[in-house]
């Protein structure tokens, strides 16, 4: 998929109207670097990348966040909320081609009725936005990887996607999604649930370990047989007494709830088991959030900047990256607690009803002219059947989770067997893909990068190397551009479905003679859109800005011009 143009608009009144082109398109920031009083930072020139972002199912925050120190431009966001700026953006299939396929994406930032959330005119809830745009684009309905992770190398505007190279997700991504994102992106199909079923692993061993403080499964199932003999023998003891026929199925009845209610408060008890260590793990990540000494580090950070003036980011930055990245984690670590909290409601309504049972046995019973022997006899059953009543939960308890332990394993080991199957063809798809990114890359610094893919405990990680060693700030950015081109050039050549554009922020950082090859050969080369911000000014002088220029702005000429 291409873009063909985006358009914002603020009810009928275009506010933009911007198209794209083949090859390199710039979005060109008329701001002088040297004067002390213009950045540059505010005319909006990332806000187009971002801006196509949210249109593929991006959250939109970082649209009115200052992109260097990440403080909220209440202008924009007033001006985004407080209106209905609608943003419009049209991929299509082939470029130049009138009957091309077309996707238009429409998306405001407003919220509830007013909300605007489209695609094709048909109005899409969150679940289903995300999975029809993967659908269209990636030609797959499979949960995982997500869009998102399919999307985000193409879109180089965040600080994690701005210093890695294939690594693009957030910092708590499991190299096992990894895993799953890379083998993807290189056409290998696989099983790619092992993610999830790793995760569950990682609860069951958890709740195992909780188990195991109060007794092991061979311990219970001991404790079983004994207590089994007990009931047995303490029947029999009951039998020599004479009782009427009532006062019998009234005991029987009594010690089946009895039973229920010790089995049934035990389920509580785990129930609530995995809810704590859930609410542990969220305590934990809060505390990481909130043990920072903002003032100690944003001292820190201050005489940091005075003696290395042009330091790029900011605490405000490095704090909300931290903080966003573990609401991020907190999002995935409580799903499960409302299915948890319902069932330990059910659990008590139950509970109370069988408490309510036992009531009314007793009350007989205490009302009956039963021998005290009798009695005892009765007490002791019952404190045996409660016993038997919450050895039983533990039993079970232990025998789902090892069952449970037992499937995920053998689906773990089935769907790693079929990745290892696949090695030689791993193998011969980086060898093709190497072809192009080694050639590209010399092209740019004259350094050969290479994709590599390892087995390493399980799991295949996938890393980028040089043969000439480690690069430097701007080499990094040039090795992007090359990882990324080659990969669209090999994605056609394999007939892989992809996205067809990359948007590259901070591209200033790449020498201006890898600047001049990335624009006037390289790219050209490639069936692909680059869309760069760029300032005019950091521009190679010899390059004919006018020809792929998409858009000029300014301090007088801002993107949303307010």
């Amino acid at each position: 998929m291409f873009l063909k143009r985006l358009i914002i608009k603020n009810n009928e009144d275009v506010i933009r109207d911007i198209p794209f082109h083949k090859g390199i398109n710039l979005i060109v920031d008329e701001t002088k670097s040297s004067a002390k009083t213009e950045s540059g930072n505010s005319v909006g020139k990332t806000t187009v990348l971002r801006l196509i972002d949210f249109c593929l199912d991006g959250d939109g925050k970082n649209i009115y966040t200052d992109s260097e120190f990440k403080t909220t431009n209440k202008k924009v966001e007033s001006f985004l909320k407080g209106n209905n700026v609608v943003i419009s953006l049209v991929l299509v299939a082939e470029l130049n081609i009138k009957t091309a396929k077309e996707i238009v994406i429409q998306r405001n930032f407003l919220k509830g009725k007013e909300r605007i959330q489209k695609i094709n005119g048909e109005q899409k809830s969150n679940y289903e936005f995300s999975g029809l745009l993967k659908e269209l684009i990636f030609k797959t309905k499979s949960e995982n990887p997500t869009f998102k992770q399919l999307k985000s190398k193409n879109i180089r505007d965040e600080k994690n996607k701005l210093v890695q190279t294939i690594r693009v997700l957030n910092q708590f991504t499991t190299d096992v999604a990894y895993e799953a994102l890379h083998l993807f992106w290189f056409g290998i199909d696989v099983d790619l649930s092992k993610d999830s079923l790793i995760r569950r692993k990682n609860i069951e061993i958890k709740v195992q370990d909780r188990l195991r403080k109060e007794s092991n499964l061979s311990q219970i199932k001991q404790s079983l047989i004994i207590v089994d003999k007990e009931i047995a023998r303490l029947g029999e003891v009951r039998k020599s007494f004479h009782v009427n026929k009532d006062y019998e199925s009234d005991f029987e009845s009594l010690n089946k709830v009895k039973s229920e209610i010790n089995f049934t408060t035990n389920r509580i008890s785990h129930l609530e088991m995995r809810v704590e260590l859930i609410e542990e793990s969220r305590d934990d990540l809060n505390k990481n959030r909130s043990d920072i000494d903002s003032n100690k580090i944003r001292a820190l950070y201050e005489a940091a900047k005075a003696l290395i003036p042009d330091i790029q980011r900011s605490f405000e930055e490095t704090l909300k990256f931290h903080n966003d990245m573990i609401s991020q984690k907190l999002k995935f670590i409580e799903e499960d607690l409302p299915k948890l909290h319902e069932t330990i409601s059910k659990e008590r309504k139950k509970l109370s009803f069988f408490l309510d049972e036992e009531r009314e046995f007793s009350e007989k019973f205490s009302k009956s002219s039963s021998v005290q022997d009798l009695e005892i006899v009765i007490t002791d059953l019952n404190l045996y059947h409660e016993k038997k009543g919450g050895l039983e939960e533990l039993k079970s308890l232990w025998e789902k989770s090892n069952s449970d332990l037992e499937n995920i394993e053998k689906r773990l080991d089935s769907i790693n067997e079929k990745i290892d199957a696949k090695e030689e063809l791993i193998q011969e798809r980086i060898a093709e893909f190497n072809s192009s990114f080694s050639d590209i890359s010399s092209r740019m610094d004259g350094v050969h990068s290479l994709l590599s893919a390892d087995k390493v405990d399980g799991v295949y990680k996938f890393a980028i190397g040089n043969i000439e060693g480690n690069p430097g700030a701007g080499g990094k950015k040039s090795q992007m551009a090359a990882f990324d081109l080659s990969y669209i050039k090999f994605a056609d050549f394999k007939s892989i479905p992809c996205l067809h554009f990359v948007l590259q922020d901070q591209i200033e950082n790449v020498h201006s003679n890898q600047i001049t090859n990335l624009l006037t050969e390289i790219v050209d080369e490639v069936n692909c859109q680059y869309v760069l911000p760029v300032l005019r000014d950091k521009l190679p002088r010899d390059i004919d800005i006018e020809k792929i220029e998409i858009l000029s702005l300014s301090q007088n000429n801002k993107l949303f011009r307010v």
